[in-house]
């Protein structure tokens, strides 16, 4: 009893330091409690798998450069098959049509004047010529005889009679060549040059044609029906060949897209049926079915962070049609996969 009369009184910080201690105390023990409590008893969450919706988007452009003369429709607008989209003009390509014209004017001409084959005169020329020479023919002829005649009586000499059969001779070739010019006149141009200028007609044709089919694209149409997502130039600007216009979407071809790694493909065969909830939508849940599944490459492979006990896994690209039309989904809205 002395000893306890002896002890002396705890002071107040040391009272302090124990009750400090002890709420530590208590306080490690409830996390303890806790973390032993969310172990046993809460669900690990379900990992996210988030993607997009997409549609078919088609570049419209022409082989005609120009300058954008008007806009028929602006960004946003719905359109029809067949639709006019813009008008683009070029009198560049007015001028090649105008100079294509008149080559096929001038080979056209030619054509008609090689058909129409020789001009009446040349061959009524020529029909003379042949008059003459049968007379010539027959003068010689009836010369010649007589010489012959007296040629047989002794009378003439030889030499006459050689003379006579000669210009006999000379005679008949000249009436077969003026029958020969005569014919050529009648038959016209040969089968090559009436072949030749056909041809040309032909080719004049073609140029043409080849500058008519630029100028179909004065007037783009709208190839399907769709709405239009983005007009580039504005009117008046200068387009060059083949430079997109705007670009039309495809309301009724629309898919979503999703960037998962391999091990969670188990859940998402190629032609199988998946959920998706569309937060844009009111959480709408509707149903996809996969048609499309392709490994992204290298560059998108998750890297294990340790030496051992993980390994590499690549990211696939997945597709998938919603089973039902949704006229609201926009490309672009979050689309979040259901397990």
């Amino acid at each position: 009893m002395s000893d306890t009369k002896n002890s002396p009184a705890a002071t107040p910080e040391q009272r302090e330091n124990k009750i400090l201690m002890a709420a530590l105390g208590v306080m490690v023990l409830i996390c303890i409690v806790l973390a032993i409590l969310g172990f046993c008893f809460l669900n690990k969450s379900d990992q996210i798998i988030e993607g997009q919706a997409d549609a078919t988007s088609i570049k419209i452009s022409g082989k005609l450069p120009g300058r954008v003369v008007k806009l028929y429709v602006h960004e946003g607008d719905l359109v029809k098959a067949g639709d006019t989209l813009v008008h683009i003009h070029s009198s560049l390509a007015d001028a090649k049509l105008m100079q294509a014209e008149g080559m096929e004017t001038v080979a056209r001409t030619q054509n008609q004047k090689i058909d129409a084959g020789t001009r009446s005169q040349i061959i009524q020329a020529a029909r003379d010529m042949v008059s003459q020479a049968e007379a010539a023919v027959d003068i010689t002829k009836k010369t010649y005889t007589r010489m012959q005649n007296l040629y047989s009586e002794g009378v003439m000499s030889e030499q006459k009679r050689d003379e006579a059969k000669a210009a006999y001779d000379a005679a008949v070739a000249a009436h077969r060549a003026a029958k020969s010019q005569l014919d050529l006149a009648i038959a016209g141009a040969q089968k090559e040059d009436k072949e030749s200028a056909a041809a040309m007609v032909n080719v004049a044709k073609g140029g043409v044609a080849e500058v008519q089919s630029l100028l179909e694209d004065q007037y783009l149409l709208a190839p399907c029906d769709g709405q239009i997502d983005q007009v580039y130039p504005e009117a008046s600007e200068l387009v060059s060949l083949g430079a997109p216009i705007m670009s039309l979407l495809k309301l009724d071809d629309k898919w979503v897209t999703f960037n998962v790694r391999e091990e969670l493909l188990n859940d998402m065969p190629l032609g199988g049926e998946i959920e998706v909830m569309i937060p844009a939508l009111d959480k709408k849940k509707v149903k996809a079915k996969i048609y499309y599944v392709r490994d992204l490459g290298s560059y998108a492979t998750w890297q294990a962070t340790k030496a051992t006990g993980q390994w590499d896994s690549k990211t696939f690209e997945v597709k998938a049609h919603p089973t039902e039309k949704l006229p609201e989904l926009r490309p672009g809205m979050t689309v979040v996969y259901l397990k």
